[in-house]
């Protein structure tokens, strides 16, 4: 989960309000978190870290987790104490349920929960300013897809930092078995190539080096472009290239069946396009793959990944999977281990199968046993950190090019990213942060590598 700083900049007549925000799941919850923040500081709000000094407390939500709506309800529960303890020192505090799981429940949640006072799916947050003043009134649910683009009424964004997250693309149109992103982001749509570039540029001018273009099937991009056809990600991405002050791009997150030439050729041929790229698979098994409407097979998906690495032989893969969906047998996840092994994974997100209401697959009778899925599931993840410890391994004694981003755990040091998005910690001023700094890697820890900065070597 990411909590989300709001810009301290609420103006000077503005009054003294605050607000936290909080979000879970996917980077593009983390976007819609950051724009929230945006929409609530051009009306007044700062920023608290301290949910107990907020006047607004968003929980920006995610149903793709296992469990996402009971977890929701159980941190509503915590908020109706501290709502009913700041009522008695004479506080407001307004509950708003955004996101996901806000678009899934609708009025649902106003009756399971009563602290709550907004409820908003993620189509709708431009209009929170209105939802919280109505709110005071009645409680307010809007789930609704509206007409006009939300993009075209949200604020300037505010940034801070060295990488930032920028949609391009929303909805899907896949309707995999187990998925309820169709029904709770909607139909795909996609930003035009101007529009996402001028985001870039304001990024890119508050100091933004890298951006990760994120959308729930990022590949299927098709806005409009500058000659007035539709775009591809692979024209975006030239688009965004030409920003001055972008160093990196990223992308996330795709379908194997929108893995285009020329995207694949981007690879290649971008330097700004890092190597890197997460292409969920979530089986090996062709009988899974057919019932989760994949519309892909293991085979195909091992015949993507032999054309990227073809493009870009350095490229690190991740992906995802579910383990347990209704009817896998032992052969069947047998099939899964067998693609992890043929391909090998920098890193991946692993999960049991767990049934989201409305979706055809939480409809099937053959669930695996809660055992079984629970010890496939260590079976793969096993395996998985074995490969992204292997990984790991081979980068000490490289030279990599590190984007630093933040100051590091201890006095002295500092911390980034390599273009494998591995975490990287060395010594080195906070100066530096923003740059791209050469970084010999000596050692690997758990998680993160930790290398010496070539110039202060040679210094040395």
């Amino acid at each position: 989960m990411f909590a989300r700083r709001i810009p301290r900049n609420p103006g000077p007549d503005a009054v003294s309000k605050k607000a936290f925000v909080k979000s879970y799941g996917c980077q593009m919850n983390a976007y819609d978190a950051a724009r929230m923040a945006d929409v609530l500081a051009e009306q007044g709000f700062s920023a608290t870290d301290a949910v107990e000094e907020a006047d607004v407390v968003v929980l920006n939500t995610c149903h793709i987790r296992e469990k996402a709506a009971e977890k929701v309800y159980s941190e509503l529960g915590r908020l109706r104490v501290l709502k009913d303890a700041r009522k008695l020192e004479g506080r407001d505090t307004r509950i708003v349920v955004a996101g996901c799981v806000a678009q899934a429940e609708g009025s649902e949640i106003l009756h399971r929960a009563p602290v709550v006072d907004v409820v908003v799916g993620p189509q709708s947050y431009h209009r929170l300013p209105d939802l919280l003043a109505r709110s005071h009134a009645r409680r307010v649910v809007d789930t609704e897809f509206p007409v006009e683009d939300k993009f075209d009424h949200l604020p300037a964004r505010r940034t801070a930092g060295v990488s930032a997250f920028l949609t391009v693309q929303e909805g899907c149109d896949k309707f995999c078995a187990f998925c309820v992103v169709p029904y709770t982001r909607g139909a795909e749509v996609s930003r035009s190539v101007a529009a996402v570039v001028a985001e870039a540029e304001k990024l890119a001018a508050g100091g933004v080096r890298e951006i990760g273009l994120v959308g729930q099937n990022v590949n299927a991009y098709h806005g409009l472009g500058a000659d007035g056809g539709a775009a591809t990600l692979a024209d975006l991405i030239r688009a965004v290239a030409r920003v001055p002050g972008i160093a990196r791009i990223r992308y996330t997150t795709s379908h194997p069946n929108d893995m285009g030439d020329d995207l694949i050729a981007a690879h290649a041929e971008i330097p700004a396009l890092m190597p890197y790229l997460h292409l969920p698979v979530q089986s090996g098994s062709d009988r899974i793959l057919s019932a989760m409407n994949r519309r892909h097979t293991g085979d195909a998906y091992r015949r993507i990944i032999d054309r990227v690495r073809r493009a870009r032989p350095d490229i690190a893969l991740s992906s995802d999977f579910i383990v347990g969906f209704p009817g896998e047998t032992d052969a069947e996840f047998a099939d899964t281990m067998r693609l992890v092994s043929d391909i090998g994974f920098e890193s991946a997100y692993s999960f049991k199968y767990s049934p989201r209401p409305g979706t055809p697959a939480a409809e099937r009778r053959d669930a695996v046993p809660e055992d079984v899925m629970t010890g496939r599931l260590h079976a793969l993840q096993a395996l998985l950190d074995a490969q992204r410890h292997a990984f790991q391994r081979a980068a000490v004694g490289q030279v990599v090019e590190v984007l630093v981003e933040k100051a590091g755990r201890r006095p002295g040091q500092v911390a980034g990213k390599t273009p494998h998005l591995l975490a990287v910690q060395f010594d080195a001023p906070t100066s530096r942060i923003g740059q791209v700094v050469p970084v010999r890697i000596v050692e690997a820890g758990t998680n993160s590598l930790f290398g010496a900065a070539i110039e202060a070597a040679a210094a040395a």
